[in-house]
C-alpha cells in the first residue's frame, strides 16, 4: 500500500497564510525537514532550509523546488554558530527544528549517546533559544520533531529516544516560558516514515514486516504525510493550541 499523491495543491489553503512568511527549518536540506520545507514553499513562505553536510546542500540546491529555499549550512552543536546565524535573520514567523540523529546499535557507547542527544534535544533548544526573540517580534510558532519513540523505548537507540522523550517535556516547558512572548510551542511525533534514516528497516522485509503489521493504515508514512499537522500547528487555525505533541503514525501507537 502506498501513501497518497500529494500535490501542490494539498497546501493551496495555507497561502492564504504562509505567504510572504519567513520561515526556519533545521535539518531542512534532506528528510522529514526537506518535505516539511517543501510544503512551505508550496505554500508561498520565504524559507531558510539549514543542513550540516556539503553533499545535502547540494542535493537540495539541485532540487526544482528545494532549491527556492535559502539553504545554509548550520550545525546546531555550535552555539556561538547558532547565536550568529540567528542574529543575521531580519525576521522570522515560524521554527521547525527537524536537525537530528540517529546511530542504531552504536548509542549504547555513552559518547555517542552524547551526541545524538546534543543534536537532537540541546540542538533544538540552542535554536530555540537563539530564535526567541525574532519570534517574539512577529508572535511567531516553534514546531519541534518528537518521535514515538518520545513514548516508547529504543532498545538499540537509547541516545535517540531519550533526546525524543527530551523533545516532549521540551516543547511542553517552553510553551509555558514562552507564552508571554506570544510565541505558540507545539511538536509532532512521527512513526515510521520513510527516509534516509529507516532505509535500511525499508530494505529488511524481517524488520519491515512487523512494522507494517502493526501500523493500521499498513504502509510507512512520508515526510509529506506530516506536513499538514506543521501547516496547522504554525497557522492561525491552532492560536489556542501550545505545548501539544501530535501523533502522525498512520496509528501505530494505538495497536
Amino acid at each position: 500500500m502506498t501513501g497518497p499523491d500529494h500535490t501542490a495543491t494539498d497546501g493551496a489553503w495555507a497561502a492564504q497564510w504562509y505567504a510572504g512568511r519567513r520561515v526556519l527549518i533545521t535539518g531542512g536540506t534532506s528528510g522529514i525537514g526537506a518535505g516539511i520545507a517543501r510544503g512551505f514553499l508550496q505554500a508561498g513562505a520565504e524559507v531558510t532550509a539549514v543542513g550540516v553536510s556539503d553533499a545535502e546542500i547540494t542535493a537540495a540546491a539541485a532540487d526544482p523546488l528545494l532549491g527556492r529555499a535559502r539553504l545554509q549550512h548550520l550545525d546546531v552543536r555550535d552555539d556561538a554558530a547558532v547565536r550568529s546565524f540567528a542574529g543575521a535573520l531580519e525576521a522570522l514567523d515560524v521554527v521547525v527544528n527537524c536537525a537530528g540523529m540517529i546511530r542504531r546499535g552504536d548509542e549504547l557507547q555513552p559518547e555517542v549517546f552524547a551526541d545524538v542527544v546534543d543534536v537532537n534535544l540541546t540542538g533544538s533548544m540552542r535554536v530555540c533559544a537563539a530564535t526567541r526573540p525574532l519570534l517574539a517580534r512577529s508572535k511567531g510558532a516553534i514546531v519541534n520533531l518528537a518521535s514515538m519513540l518520545s513514548f516508547f523505548g529504543g532498545g538499540l537507540v537509547p541516545g535517540y529516544a531519550a533526546s525524543k522523550g527530551g523533545i516532549a517535556q521540551l516543547t511542553k516547558s517552553l510553551a509555558i516560558a514562552y507564552a508571554a512572548d506570544g510565541i505558540r510551542v507545539n511538536a509532532i511525533a512521527p512513526g515510521w516514515i520513510a527516509t534516509p534514516l529507516t532505509s535500511a528497516l525499508q530494505a529488511d522485509p524481517a524488520r519491515a514486516k512487523p512494522i507494517l503489521d502493526r501500523t493500521p493504515l499498513g504502509r510507512w508514512g512520508t515526510p509529506a504525510d506530516l506536513l499538514g499537522g506543521v501547516l496547522y500547528l504554525c497557522s492561525p487555525v491552532a492560536s489556542f493550541v501550545t505545548g501539544t505533541v501530535l501523533i502522525i503514525d498512520g496509528g501505530y501507537a494505538i495497536t
